[in-house]
Formats: C-alpha cells, structure tokens, sequence
C-alpha cells in the first residue's frame, strides 16, 4: 500500500467519523441526505459479498467491516434514532434511476459476467453518483453547516486522493482498471464545485454558502 491510499483511507474514515460526530453533537440529521446514505450502504454491501470467502489482508477486512457496519448504523440514525430532524422534502432526489442505470450498465460493462463481479461493479458505479442526492440537497437549502462541509469534503478528498494512488500505481506497478477509473474520475469531478466553495469560503471562516 502507497502513501497516496493510506491517506485517502484515512480521509474515508475520517469522513464517516465526522458525520457521526455531527449527528451525536447536534442531535440531529438536519442538512444530510437519507437517500445518499441508503446509496452508500448499498455500495458497501454489494461491494464486499467476499467478506467471508476471499481473506487479503486484516486490514482489508477491518476496512470491510467497518464500512459496512458504520453505513448501517448511519441509515439506522437517520431512518430511527433522529427521524423527527430529518426533512423527507429537501431529500427529493430521484435515486431509482441512478439505480437503474447502475445496474444495467454494470450488466453491460463488467469484466465477468458472475453475480459477484456484477456486485461489485454496481457498486464501483453506484458509488460514483451515490452523492448526487447529498449535492441536489445543498442546491436547495443553498447553504450548509461548517460540520456537514466538513465531512463533504474528507469524502470528495478521499476520492481525488484514490486518482492520485491509480496514477502513482500506473507508473510503478503497470495497474490498469478502466471501470474503476473512468467511475472515480466522474465521482471525483461531481465534487469540483463544491470543493471551490469550501476553499474560498469555509477555509476563510465564511458560511458555506451558493451563489445567488
């Protein structure tokens, strides 16, 4: 494992960690997108059907675990724990076609037609729009907690660090993936503006806010 990963890790962990904090700080789910989470979990459990099948490393199943777990137990705070802070009307994305189209291009566009490897390209795509939803809810309420940006920008970080990783691998060990690369690069750019205005404004201590 190169520098490059380790952090992005850190930066997907640290992510996950921030959202928790600001759901137990503030009590509340406010300003999160439900249906992004629900997104992830599916990433994660679709991702990782080799949990108990195929063993690379104990810090490969750990990571594994974790996600999987701590993905869960987001919806679960979000669908149970802090409903009553959760406004269903600003979470209107309509994630059954992102869906959709996941699934089919992961049956079109895949390296083995098994039900594991379709798994987990779904959910290479998935995760490269599951922030949509999270996105469409910024552009609606136009502004953001410092806590929430926070967390948006470890998770859109650890992605752009995971470019970073491919290139420095394609250089020193000959590492080609097309579908995890082309679906990084798409997930990387949804965050470009967002990154823009957390660099201009909350680094300076502004309110996140959008342009009028």
């Amino acid at each position: 494992m190169n520098l490059f990963r380790l952090v992005a890790d850190l930066m997907h962990l640290a992510s996950i960690f921030i959202l928790l904090l600001k759901m137990q700080k503030t009590r509340s789910v406010a300003g999160i997108s439900f249906k992004s989470q629900v997104l992830y979990a599916a990433v994660f459990l679709t991702r990782y059907t080799d949990l108990v099948t195929h063993f690379v490393s104990l810090y490969n199943t750990t990571m594994k675990i974790f996600f999987i777990a701590s993905s869960l137990y987001i919806v679960y705070l979000m669908k149970l724990k802090f409903k009553a802070t959760n406004d269903p009307r600003l979470d209107t994305f309509q994630v059954q076609y992102l869906v959709a189209g996941c699934l089919l291009l992961s049956l079109i566009a895949n390296y083995a037609f098994t039900l594991q490897e379709i798994l987990w390209t779904f959910s290479v795509y998935l995760e490269a729009v599951a922030i949509l939803p999270q996105l469409f809810m910024l552009t609606k309420t136009g502004e953001a907690e410092v806590i929430t940006t926070h967390y948006l920008f470890a998770l859109g970080g650890y992605r752009a660090l995971y470019l970073v990783n491919w290139i420095y691998r394609y250089y020193t060990e000959a590492y080609v993936d097309w579908i995890v690369w082309v679906a990084g690069t798409i997930q990387t750019g949804l965050y470009c503006d967002f990154f823009y205005i957390y660099f201009t404004k909350v680094l300076k201590g502004a309110k996140f806010e959008l342009p009028h």
